[in-house]
């Protein structure tokens, strides 16, 4: 066959990235083994019946042709107002374009902001997709490695260098963050934010975690001075609600940027159906009731998994703010986390991610996702924990 371009035969930088132990344990359970799956972060409740109702309302209604491509008009109000709430800055619906998904958002951020060949920086560890996404923009994914001892925090002294080496023009950042739980705190953001206005860097945040905040506050950079003009926010239904299915995103923008955004947008996705926006805007309009009953198994988890995880000294838990998920430094062990992940999986059908899944940085850990009942989850931490003192005898 003809040749495929370039831009989409290097999306994945290739050899192997750990996912293979996510994708072998999802053909153990399709031939019918009993595996207990902590990997994805896919909620194990289904979306609130009264939002699929309304959802079916509008498809049922006749809300099911084209719709308005940057978003309806209702939508992007009731997004500006729940971010001008949360966030104290002055958002309204210009700056809102509604998208397929925080990952479709995440895509066109970098579509807008990274000509070819340009640098992007992400920290590392990262959410499994980022470089790839970076690669698609026709840009040049750089990480810049963090350090458990810091609880995964970025160095701002190494990111300034960093970004001046490589003259980036954009950098991704992810608070609360996947894969490590942590929450970026204001000290850290200011210096980031500081970076970027003297480096004249765009900064791109994904905040789909906002609602999962345990401990401390969630602070949006584009809150900082002189940040609203060079950020693009990314959030997303689908942690906060349990929409992952239905695809509804948005970006947060300065008005010129959103322009362009809707017009790659008119090329691309061509809009997000009506009935689906209907739904979301009907879903935000709950508030945070509706909010913190989807987040408060995973808090609950959280204390549970800790309080699991007190009871020896093998495993230990990177300090964890928020989102839906524990990262656990298995290197008393000497394996690697995918050695830890595979073997874990033959002998006990416990399935967790490689922290080498989220890059370099993360060796020798493990991502824990809190997303089963809360006795299936004490007792697989209960037995990942003994099996990691074996191996350590």
């Amino acid at each position: 066959m003809a040749q495929l371009s370039n831009r989409i035969t290097t999306l994945n930088s290739g050899g192997s990235d750990g996912w293979e132990v996510f994708y072998r344990a999802q053909k153990m359970a399709a031939d019918g083994v009993d595996v207990t799956h902590l990997t994805i972060g896919e909620h194990d409740i289904g979306t609130a019946p009264q939002i699929l109702d309304f959802m079916h309302k509008s498809a049922r209604g006749g809300h099911t042709g084209y719709a308005a491509v940057p978003g309806t008009n209702s939508l992007r109000q009731t997004i500006a107002s729940r971010v001008s709430h949360r966030s104290g800055q002055d958002t309204r619906p210009a700056h809102v374009m509604v998208t397929p998904g925080g990952q479709a958002g995440l895509f066109a951020a970098h579509m807008a902001l990274c000509n070819p060949g340009d640098t992007a920086l992400h920290i590392e560890p990262y959410y499994a997709t980022y470089p790839g996404t970076i690669r698609a923009a026709s840009a040049k994914p750089v990480a810049l490695p963090t350090r458990a001892r810091d609880a995964f925090l970025p160095d701002p002294i190494r990111l300034r260098d960093l970004a001046t080496e490589t003259g980036a023009r954009t950098l991704l950042i992810n608070s609360p963050n996947n894969p490590t739980g942590t929450v970026y705190p204001r000290a850290t953001l200011e210096a980031i934010a500081e970076i970027c206005i003297d480096l004249d860097m765009w900064l791109i945040s994904d905040e789909v975690y906002d609602t999962q905040i345990w401990e401390g506050e969630h602070l949006s950079p584009r809150a900082l001075p002189g940040m609203a003009e060079r950020t693009l926010t990314i959030g997303s239904m689908s942690k906060s609600h349990a929409m992952t299915g239905s695809r509804i995103g948005w970006i947060i923008g300065p008005d010129e940027a959103v322009s362009a955004l809707i017009d790659l947008a008119t090329t691309t996705t061509y809009g997000v159906p009506g009935f689906l926006q209907d739904a979301a805007e009907f879903a935000l309009n709950q508030g945070t009731p509706l909010e913190d009953e989807v987040a408060a198994p995973f808090r609950r988890r959280r204390a549970l998994a800790l309080e699991v995880l007190a009871g020896q000294d093998t495993v230990t838990a990177i300090p964890s703010q928020g989102a839906m998920y524990l990262m656990l430094d298995i290197r008393k062990t000497g394996l690697s986390g995918r050695a830890f992940a595979e073997a874990l999986l033959d002998a006990h059908h416990i399935a967790v991610m490689p922290g080498e899944s989220f890059g370099p940085s993360g060796a020798g850990h493990l991502r824990v996702a809190l997303t089963v009942d809360d006795d299936a989850l004490r007792d697989a931490l209960t037995i990942l924990c003994a099996f990691a003192k074996e191996h350590c005898q």
